[in-house]
């Protein structure tokens, strides 16, 4: 392999900052990558896979960031030190990357045709009409559809998956040898992030390219195929072909992530159980409104005509794309949009009632968001956080607060001592703990679960299903779990609900509609799911 050799990386390690402040994220990394091979970094958050894959084009912040020692040998040419001019033409020209959140990395104020453009003349060169050419091109390489006419569209008028395409597009511009992906469908739909995984492949084998792939998920990493480098700490822990990585991991730590897979709920709930929520005929619709005098000249129908059932104990998983409706029938059970049709909590009609009626249910009704992080007030340490609604709905005195506080916090497995934290401080797994102590703290009967465990690592993707598992138990909670991923679906719900356009295309018990879809959206969600399988099965 040694003449094929396209990348080496020996002994790396990467700090930010300097004497006492110096923080290590990456303490001593070597691999290799050959022309046309695949390499997946796997980890956790903090494993520091993105600073290592970032320092091989030399997009850290410096001189805040550096390196203490090591060496990054591209075709022969040393990065670590090189002048800007030297990393000006490899950039771009040989080395290309696409980044996590294409929502932050495309300018929003930019046509598509600009921002794919741009690197074509920066980088090479092309301008004129030779450039909008290629551009149509490379939109058409990554089978952006309807390529002619999205090429002037602002990134905010693309989807999650078209705007990803439109990075990969800019990343290949100009044909380079290597293509670095950071987590390229952390935040996709299950559906499109196998279209995408498709796309990565089928262009790396028509290409020639050496793929450096960094991701948190297995099931990803083996859906890659090549080879894999399981990072913890700053360090590489375990390395080889992935399938047998998978097969027989070594390493604690691997056998750790390979066990992290959420398994299958072995219970049932009692069928006998009252109904908690019902909802019949429940519609969310937005008017469109255009003109100097906003004449609505249209509705876009979020949720149309959905019917349901939860029973105490009970879990409904309500499964579908981005744009499905599944958010906004969880806001409209909750009476948090307005809707039409009829809602039913704990058997008492709620869709007429006002605010000041509702507000004694409201305890009883509670909610966790998608994203911790955004969910949670930076202002507010943690104990306030938690106590926020206990102070709200009068709920005891000072000290009888500050006593439930602690207790919902040890009941989320949380050391009460981090009441004095900050959001900030605290990592994506503690983050979304507070999240769900903050609402266990008033004993809801009901619990909507918007895509909690969405934004977290796999192993505490786990975790936080086994404490959702044992709250429930516990107290008998029902659960409306708002998922895109299979998995998490089939670890937690005991129905499932299956959306697409405002619409139920199909619903059942959790093994009726995994196991045996009848509709063919459901069929197509089942195949486009990643599951982390043996590599022999």
């Amino acid at each position: 392999m040694g003449t094929l050799l396209l990348l080496e990386v020996r002994d790396l390690a990467v700090s930010f900052g300097r004497g006492a402040r110096e923080v290590v994220a990456a303490r001593s990394v070597s691999f290799a990558l050959a022309r046309g091979e695949t390499l997946s970094l796997v980890g956790e958050s903090g494993a520091g896979k993105s600073v290592t894959a970032l320092s091989v084009p030399q997009l850290l912040a410096y001189p805040h960031a550096h390196h203490p020692r090591g060496s990054i040998r591209f075709n022969g040419t040393e990065l670590v030190g090189a002048s800007a001019d030297t990393l000006r033409s490899l950039r771009g020209n040989r080395i290309g990357m696409v980044f996590q959140d294409p929502m932050t990395s495309l300018n929003p104020l930019h046509t598509i045709t600009r921002q794919v453009g741009e690197v074509l003349e920066v980088h090479g060169g092309i301008t004129g009409k030779a450039n909008r050419a290629r551009v149509i091109e490379l939109l058409h390489l990554v089978s952006l559809p309807d390529a002619e006419r999205r090429a002037g569209a602002l990134p905010h008028e693309l989807s999650g998956g078209e705007r990803q395409r439109v990075m990969i597009a800019i990343a290949l511009a100009l044909e380079p040898d290597l293509l670095i992906a950071d987590e390229p469908t952390t935040a996709l739909d299950v559906t499109i992030q196998a279209q995408i995984l498709s796309l990565l492949k089928d262009l790396q084998a028509r290409l020639g390219l050496a793929l450096l792939f960094v991701t948190h998920d297995l099931a990803i990493a083996r859906h890659m195929g090549g080879r894999i480098c399981v990072m913890k700490d700053g360090t590489i822990v375990e390395s080889g072909d992935v399938a047998s990585i998978l097969a027989a991991p070594k390493h604690p730590y691997t056998q750790d992530l390979v066990a992290a897979q959420p398994k299958a709920r072995a219970s049932s709930p009692d069928a006998g159980a009252a109904e908690i929520l019902a909802a019949e005929n429940l519609r969310v619709w937005f008017p469109i409104r255009r003109g100097l005098i906003r004449r609505t000249v249209g509705q876009i129908k979020a949720v149309d005509g959905v019917s349901l059932s939860l029973k105490t104990g009970q879990t409904l998983g309500v499964v579908g794309e981005s744009g499905s409706g599944k958010t906004s029938l969880g806001l409209a059970l909750l009476r948090l949009v307005a809707s039409t049709g009829a809602i039913r909590f704990q058997g008492a009609a709620i869709n007429g009632l006002g605010a000041r009626a509702l507000r004694p249910l409201r305890r009883h009704m509670q909610i966790v968001f998608q994203d911790p992080f955004a969910s949670l007030s930076p202002r507010l340490p943690v104990a306030k956080i938690v106590g926020e609604g206990l102070a709200v709905h009068e709920i005891g005195g000072e000290s009888e607060q500050q006593d439930k506080v602690a207790e919902a916090l040890r009941e989320v497995r949380l050391d009460p001592a981090l009441g004095n934290r900050y959001a900030h401080e605290l990592s994506g797994g503690q983050r979304q703990r507070v999240a769900i102590a903050r609402a266990m703290v008033l004993r809801p009967r009901l619990l909507i679960l918007d895509e909690p465990t969405s934004a977290l690592d796999v192993s505490v993707q786990a975790q936080i299903i086994d404490l959702l598992r044992d709250l429930q138990d516990k107290h008998g909670l029902a659960y409306l779990f708002i998922s895109h991923d299979l998995r998490m679906i089939r670890a937690l719900a005991d129905l499932v609900l299956v959306m697409k356009d405002g619409v139920v295309r199909e619903s059942g018990t959790t093994g009726e509609i995994l196991e045996n879809p009848r509709d063919a959206y459901t069929r197509a969600l089942m195949a486009a799911a990643l599951e982390l399988k043996p590599a022999t099965a």
